[in-house]
């Protein structure tokens, strides 16, 4: 099994880890263990804030340890952490339970991508593509096999978080068993010295070309995850039933899903920069036509443009700081990446939180649109100095 293929299937399986752990078996466990809404809250947030933190050190250090080191790394937390929440009786202790499971995609992710930006420069963009649309469909999957676990034991509440933690340690033991699969890393590395680490996180920092494609993912990921926190209750208010809102959901999933390598490979052949500038167009075009939709229909159709629109743009920027970045460097500017794309993806719902409790819930997805449009004009600002790419 190539490279390639193994890290597109350790990728499915343990994002399908991962994501099913928190969604939506986590408020219910936690709800189980008589942890309240607010504490609920803190759980959630933890996750994230792992990825902002550490993704900028797992790079660094996949620089100097080895990419197959952090892996390992990763994928043995994807296979301990299920085992953690089982023993879990309050809610500082399943927070600190979800920020190790939040250590592996924090780790895993970078990585992995440097990884794979490094197989094939001439086609990097359809491979980011197809390793992010395969762990989409560990995301997409993991949901509906946590919720069907739950519900087959809703008599015996116990055994089904049991049932559900038991299938994330075997995904993660899966995962675990394809990274060592890896070929070894060709270069001998060092022990990282402090000051070199220092002085490498200051050059990555300083990097606008890296820092502006990073913020250009972070503001697509506010918008998205803006789109999938308030479109449900924007739709409830609307008049539509719960059933109908989880197809709209998954249209858009699935719609970035199967577009995603497809959108790589053009820019592979076509060229990064004009390919972001216009998705992030079209996606600022879609966030403000969101507040216009009141159907079953319209909701659709607004959802796989918008899907569409996030391929356009995510499926480049990705490759485009891989483009930037010399070899010595692609692990820690993809975990520079990677921690600002989770600031964004984690802002997103808590400034749209306090739009919808100032303004309303409907104005929401008209400062998502806002935030696109300023990413937009910073990006044109900078066109000249990527017009290579």
């Amino acid at each position: 099994m190539s490279t390639y293929m193994v890290m597109c299937i350790a990728g499915l399986f343990a994002i399908f880890s991962t994501t099913m752990a928190k969604s939506p078996v986590l408020p219910l466990y936690a709800a189980y263990l008589g942890v309240g809404t607010s504490g609920i809250g803190v759980i959630a947030s933890i996750s994230p804030i792992a990825g902002i933190t550490c993704s900028i050190p797992a790079g660094i250090l996949a620089s100097r340890y080895g990419s197959k080191r952090m892996l390992v790394v990763a994928s043995c937390v994807f296979f301990t952490a299920p085992l953690l929440y089982l023993l879990a009786s309050n809610v500082v202790y399943l927070s600190l339970v979800r920020f190790y499971h939040g250590l592996a995609t924090a780790i895993f992710i970078p990585v992995a991508m440097s990884v794979i930006s490094g197989l094939h420069v001439e086609k990097r963009g359809q491979l980011l593509g197809t390793f992010s649309s395969a762990t989409l469909t560990g995301r997409f999957f993991a949901p509906i096999v946590g919720g069907t676990l739950i519900g087959l034991f809703a008599a015996e509440h116990r055994m089904g978080f049991n049932a559900v933690y038991a299938l994330c340690c075997l995904s993660g033991l899966i995962t675990m068993l394809l990274i060592f699969k890896l070929p070894k890393d060709a270069n001998n590395f060092e022990p990282p010295k402090r000051t070199d680490i220092i002085n490498m996180l200051t050059k990555l920092l300083t990097r606008r070309a890296i820092l502006i494609a990073a913020m250009v993912e972070a503001a697509v990921l506010f918008s998205y995850g803006t789109f999938e926190t308030f479109l449900p209750l924007y739709f409830l208010s609307k008049g539509l039933d719960p059933y109908k809102i989880g197809i709209v959901l998954s249209a858009q999933i699935i719609s970035v899903a199967l577009s995603k390598p497809l959108m790589g490979r053009v820019s592979d052949k076509h060229g990064r920069v004009n390919q972001i500038i216009a998705g992030l167009l079209l996606c600022t075009l879609c966030a403000g036509f969101i507040s216009f939709v009141n159907s079953l229909l319209t909701g659709l159709i607004i959802s796989i443009l918008f899907g569409l629109c996030n391929s356009v743009v995510t499926s480049a920027t990705s490759a485009l700081v891989a483009d930037i970045s010399s070899k010595e460097q692609l692990s820690s500017s993809m975990g520079v990446f990677a921690s600002v794309m989770d600031i964004g993806h984690t802002a997103g719902p808590l400034v749209s939180g306090i739009v919808a409790a100032s303004i309303g819930l409907n104005r929401v997805f008209f400062v998502s649109s806002a935030v696109l449009v300023a990413a937009l004009i910073m990006f044109i600002s900078y066109r000249r100095r990527l017009a290579g790419f």
